[in-house]
C-alpha cells in the first residue's frame, strides 16, 4: 500500500444476485433480476469483521470512491476522504463502495442489457427507490459476509442511503454519518429534479429512452448537468471563481459563450454526456424525489436507537441547506439517539463535502475513533 496516503491500484469487482426465478422485489412490486452490483474496497477486513465502513456516492458517482484504475491519471470521486491515515483510514478500516441500483457504471440500471430481450432496459426498467437501493447493497453485504456495520456514510444522495440503512437495517449499523443530505426533498429540490428531467426528455434524440442504438440525448444531459452544477455550487464560491470574467477579454455581440461561468458549464456538460446514461438520470433523480424518511420514519415509534450519528452540513449549501440537517437531528434527539450535529463554515456550497477534507477529517477521525473504539471494548454487544 502506498503509505503516502493513497490507497494506490484498485480494481473494479461486481456481485450478482436475484437470478430468476429469487428475483429481487422492488418497492413498486415490480420484481427484477438478475441484479450487478460494481463495487470496490479499500483495506483489510479484520477478523471479526467489526472495522467495515460503507461509502455511499451521491448522484453521478459511482464504485471507484479512492485509488486509481490502471492508466488512469485522476483517482476515485473520495479519493481525498479514503486511505491511509485519512477520514476514513485503511489502514484500520475495510472500506466498500458500489454503484447503485439504477446507476450505469457496472450495476444493473436502464442502459444495462434486458435478458428478456436482449436489448437495454431503457424505460421498461423499474422504476426504483433509495430503499431499493440499500436493499441491493445489503444483498452486497451478505455476500461479503459481513453482519454488521461499523458505519454508513455519504454526502447527498448518499446521505440519503445512509438514513436509509438506519431505517431498514439499523439493527445491522453501528454508526452513521449522513452529510449535506435532508430527510426529504422539499417542492424546491424536486422542482430542481423536474427540471433536469425535462431538459433530457425535451431532447428530439431521448426518442422516449430508446436511444441506445442512435446516441444519447447529448444536447439535453448536458443542459440537466449545466442546471446541476449550478445548484451545488454558492453564490460567493462562483463569485470568486469566475465574478464577470470575460473569456476574450470583450463582449462577442453573439450568442456563444462570452463569460468564464458560461464556459465552465458548457464544459463540464460536454464533459458529463461521455461518462453518464441519460435515463440513469431520470431514474436516480426520480428515486431522491421519492425518498421520504420524516414524521418518524426514520426511526419507528418504539425503537430504541443503537446506532450513533454524525451529521455533517456546511453554511453555504443552498441545495441542501442547514435546517434540513438539523431536521434530521431533532427526529434523532426525539427518539432519544445519540447524534452530533456539526455545521461547517464553507464557502463552497453542497461541493463542500468533496471539496472540505481538513474539517470532515477531524471530525470523522473523532466519532469513528469513539465509535470503534467503544465496539472493541464491548466486545460483540451493541454499543
Amino acid at each position: 500500500m502506498n503509505r503516502k496516503g493513497n490507497v494506490g491500484r484498485v480494481k473494479t469487482k461486481s456481485y450478482t444476485f436475484a437470478e430468476p426465478p429469487k428475483e429481487l422485489v422492488l418497492e413498486c412490486q415490480r420484481t427484477l433480476g438478475p441484479v450487478t452490483l460494481a463495487y470496490e474496497t479499500y483495506g483489510t477486513l479484520n477478523q471479526d469483521k467489526s472495522n467495515v465502513i460503507l461509502v455511499a456516492h451521491a448522484l453521478s458517482g459511482d464504485a471507484h470512491a479512492a485509488g486509481y484504475h490502471e492508466g488512469d491519471s485522476t483517482p476515485g470521486w473520495w479519493d481525498v476522504m479514503i486511505g491511509p491515515g485519512k477520514a476514513f483510514d485503511t489502514d484500520r478500516f475495510f472500506v466498500i463502495c458500489s454503484n447503485v441500483l439504477g446507476g450505469c457504471k457496472g450495476s444493473t440500471g436502464p442502459s444495462s442489457l434486458n435478458p428478456r430481450t436482449g436489448k437495454p432496459y431503457a424505460l421498461d426498467f423499474p422504476v426504483i427507490t433509495i430503499a431499493d437501493m440499500v436493499e441491493a447493497q445489503r444483498h452486497l453485504v451478505d455476500h461479503l459476509g459481513i453482519d454488521k456495520l461499523l458505519c454508513v456514510t455519504g454526502g447527498s444522495m448518499g446521505g440519503m442511503q445512509a438514513l436509509q440503512w438506519v431505517a431498514s437495517h439499523g439493527e445491522r449499523v453501528r454508526s452513521a454519518i449522513p452529510i449535506a443530505t435532508a430527510l426529504k426533498h422539499s417542492p424546491q429540490q424536486i422542482a430542481f429534479d423536474e427540471v433536469v428531467r425535462q431538459s433530457i426528455m425535451a431532447d428530439p434524440a431521448w426518442r422516449k429512452g430508446q436511444y441506445y442504438e442512435q446516441g444519447q440525448p447529448e444536447k439535453g444531459l448536458a443542459v440537466a448537468r449545466m442546471i446541476g452544477h449550478i445548484t451545488f455550487m454558492s453564490d460567493q464560491s462562483m463569485e470568486e471563481k469566475f465574478s464577470r470574467k470575460l473569456r476574450n477579454g470583450q463582449y462577442n455581440f453573439d450568442f456563444v459563450a462570452d463569460f468564464e461561468v458560461e464556459g465552465y458549464l458548457r464544459h463540464r456538460g460536454d464533459n458529463f454526456v461521455r461518462r453518464f446514461d441519460a435515463n440513469s438520470y431520470l431514474y436516480i433523480t426520480k428515486a431522491m424525489d421519492y425518498f421520504d424518511l420524516s414524521g418518524g420514519r426514520l426511526i419507528p415509534n418504539g425503537k430504541v436507537p443503537s446506532t450513533r450519528f454524525l451529521v455533517i452540513s456546511f453554511k453555504s449549501d443552498w441545495l441542501y441547506p442547514s435546517s434540513q440537517s438539523q431536521e434530521i437531528v431533532r427526529e434523532l434527539k426525539m427518539k432519544q439517539a445519540d447524534a452530533t450535529y456539526c455545521e461547517l463554515p464553507s464557502t463552497y456550497g453542497h461541493d463542500a463535502f468533496l471539496l472540505e477534507v481538513e474539517e470532515q477529517t477531524t471530525l470523522i477521525q473523532h466519532f469513528l475513533d469513539k465509535t470503534f473504539n467503544g465496539y472493541r471494548v464491548a466486545g460483540s454487544d451493541e454499543t
